[in-house]
């Protein structure tokens, strides 16, 4: 493709003198430019794109895109930067192509889970089905390590792109509320998106919660999908169903719907309930604990049931699948007491994986959690009082602490939590706030370990160190087994 064509449609000012230049690459990075690239100078939250123009063009680019005006030969001037990255990665990787279809899932929790129940459901149904979300890209043998929830639109483009050229019909894909701000999916036009939820995340990018809804619902149009998958129970949900910008189907279990579950049975092994599918019933006995992840299914079921696939065949699937990786995981059980690890890090994903966890502990419910640093410090104490109010006791440790003090992050969380209870004690280390609580656990108790989930890491002064709370739970269990000592 030459510049001439990538720029067609594009309203720019500047001075292109190389039209007939066959592009080779897009990148917003400038040690990623090769020869025949043309490079993006985006303005990011530590480095400035404009900064790095001409070691782009001493790598190869021929051409410079930018929203900051330039007198040089080959840089052009852009209103929205990243609207035009969206619009010509999508032209430059082509990638619609060969009957794939991309489904979006939208939402502040319960978007990775049901990514991979409606995965499990297509595949079932005989669809080869990629995935883009925060556990990682998976597609046929290709699993790629995540980095964002939604890729940057030039790796998106290219990825679905791929996806398409080896014969993958669906991508199942989470749609973040930064990637909906950033048009990194712009000129994606979704068979379907699903909407799980909205409460209260990111309030350090998102000036308020009102702002954050505002961003989430924008995709919520014709131009953007064909049709909607809507929680109804969810007042955020409720406002897209009446507002019939787009096709809508709704799920829920209290408000009236087309898809809906009712008997709901939790208990620590499995969770049971009746769904009915536009009047067609089915019994679902699933691994995947907790009313919050009926919802997870009920979403995945109308998708499937929208798509053309049967219910029995829906709840077949459901009913195989063991728990999502790092979503309410069953990890171990130790001294009679039952060990879970889960990525709960909002005050309503907490809150709610407390309440479905009191249905079937039997003792004592102990609570591991943090908070991340650099992220929405109001959520912090909500959260310490949800940890007071529903845990027996609550062992506050770090999490991501990024660039802030984690002591700092913990004493905000304690604010919280002593509103509600004195039960709990602080612990900086989180390998020894999981040994602490996993060494005082008892018969019929329950661990949860949140807000990290299937992270490998954490995330320290910039530097991701090898960290995961399932192995650390299985490490300590060897070491109270054998009489090591937790160092």
């Amino acid at each position: 493709m030459t510049i001439s064509k990538l720029l067609e449609g594009v309203k720019y000012v500047g001075k292109v003198n190389n039209f007939n230049c066959k592009v080779t690459n897009l990148t917003v990075s400038s040690v990623e430019v090769t020869s025949g690239s043309v490079f993006f100078a985006v303005k990011g939250t530590s480095h400035n794109g404009n900064d790095y123009i001409a070691e782009a063009f001493n790598n190869g680019a021929k051409l410079v895109i930018s929203d900051t005006h330039s007198d040089l030969a080959n840089v052009i001037t852009v209103k929205n930067i990243r609207k035009v990255i969206s619009k010509l990665a999508y032209k430059f990787y082509n990638p619609i192509k060969n009957g794939i279809k991309i489904i979006g899932v939208v939402g502040t929790n319960g978007k990775t889970s049901t990514t991979y129940i409606l995965k499990n459901i297509l595949e079932k149904s005989g669809f080869s089905v990629g995935v883009i979300g925060t556990l990682g890209i998976y597609y046929k043998n290709v699993k790629i390590e995540p980095s964002l929830t939604t890729p940057d639109a030039i790796y998106l483009y290219k990825i679905i792109g791929e996806m398409a050229t080896v014969g993958v019909n669906y991508v199942i894909m989470e749609l973040s509320a930064h990637a909906i701000y950033q048009y990194r999916a712009n000129d994606v036009k979704f068979e379907t998106l699903i909407f799980t939820n909205c409460t209260q995340d990111h309030l350090d990018y998102f000036s308020n919660f009102e702002e954050y809804k505002k961003v989430k619902l924008s995709v919520f149009t014709i131009k953007h999908t064909k049709s909607a998958v809507v929680n109804v129970d969810d007042r955020s949900g409720r406002e897209i169903v009446f507002s019939n910008a787009v096709p809508t189907l709704t799920y829920g279990i209290y408000e009236p719907s087309d898809v809906f579950a009712i008997n709901l049975n939790v208990s620590s092994a499995n969770t049971q309930y009746l769904v009915n599918a536009f009047d067609d019933l089915g019994e679902v006995k699933t691994k995947l604990l907790g009313e919050f992840n009926v919802y997870n299914v009920l979403s995945s079921i109308t998708t499937a049931c929208l798509l053309g696939v049967s219910l029995s065949t829906c709840i077949d699937a459901v009913n195989e699948m063991k728990s999502v990786k790092g979503r309410l995981e069953f990890v171990e059980n130790y001294n009679g007491a039952d060990i879970f690890v889960d990525y709960a890090h909002t005050p309503d994903g907490l809150e709610k994986l407390l309440k479905t966890v009191k249905t079937f502990c039997n003792n004592k419910l102990y609570l591991v959690f943090g908070c991340g640093g650099n992220r929405d410090k109001d959520k912090r104490e909500k959260m310490g009082k949800i940890a007071g109010e529903y845990a027996d006791f609550t062992i506050i440790t770090s999490d991501n602490p990024r660039f802030e003090e984690p002591y700092s992050i913990i004493r905000q969380i304690e604010k919280g939590i002593r509103e509600k209870s004195l039960k709990y004690i602080t612990i900086q280390s989180r390998y020894m706030a999981t040994g602490y609580a996993i060494s005082k656990l008892k018969q019929g108790d329950v661990l949860v370990i949140a807000g990290k989930g299937a992270e490998e890491y954490q995330d320290v002064m910039g530097v991701k160190l090898n960290y995961s709370d399932v192995l650390t739970v299985r490490d300590v269990i060897a070491k109270l087994d054998f009489g090591g000592e937790l160092i």
